[in-house]
């Protein structure tokens, strides 16, 4: 299965004391690993981020499946306010930017096409863990939060655990892959930026 098939991703961070770059593994509803979201850091990246502020500093997010073959890239390049993040699919090729919006305490991601057209958005209160996705036509096309049904809702428990949802119905490719990968990586992304 693609790992951008799937409707329903439950996004779980894994700690590492040692190590400068965020990784989360990624499970299905059925509590199955289908992949992991890395961040990669350079030797002078992981240098500059102990002397600067990091929410200026690039940074990268590797989308890979099960079987390590990469997915998605998120990536953003020096920064010094409101910062614009690409999206490349796994060949490299761009397919979306991302641009960040910050309302006091309510973080807003507007998701592009290539052709700069709007495609989605995620919108949410980031205190309380709720985000909604809508399309460009500002229907809900899906939800970021912490209320995990099941059985996963007993495995995982803590802050950076969440669940994305997509609605089955919203099939356009390119922009499911550019707006899951938004999703995704929500938590990366609101690290780094502060």
């Amino acid at each position: 299965m693609n790992f951008f098939d799937t409707n329903s991703y439950f996004i779980d961070e894994k700690v590492n004391f040692f190590n400068f770059e965020n990784c989360y593994k990624v499970f299905n509803d059925n509590g199955d690993e289908i992949g992991s979201v890395r961040q990669r850091l350079t030797s002078g990246q992981k240098l500059l981020r102990v002397i600067l502020n990091k929410a200026m500093l690039p940074f990268k997010l590797e989308i890979r499946d099960i079987d390590n073959k990469l997915q998605a890239t998120i990536s953003r390049g020096w920064t010094f306010f409101m910062s614009e993040i690409t999206i490349d699919d796994a060949d490299g090729n761009r397919i979306g930017t991302i641009k960040q919006k910050f309302k006091f305490l309510k973080p807003t991601f507007k998701i592009f096409d290539t052709a700069q057209s709007l495609i989605g958005v995620i919108t949410g209160d980031w205190k309380a863990w709720n985000f909604t996705i809508k399309g460009a036509d500002d229907n809900q096309i899906g939800t970021i939060d912490k209320k995990w049904a099941g059985a996963m809702k007993e495995l995982f428990t803590t802050a950076d655990k969440y669940n994305v949802t997509i609605n089955p119905e919203y099939t356009k490719d390119k922009a499911k892959i550019a707006i899951i990968s938004s999703a995704i990586t929500i938590d990366m992304v609101l690290k780094e930026s502060k």
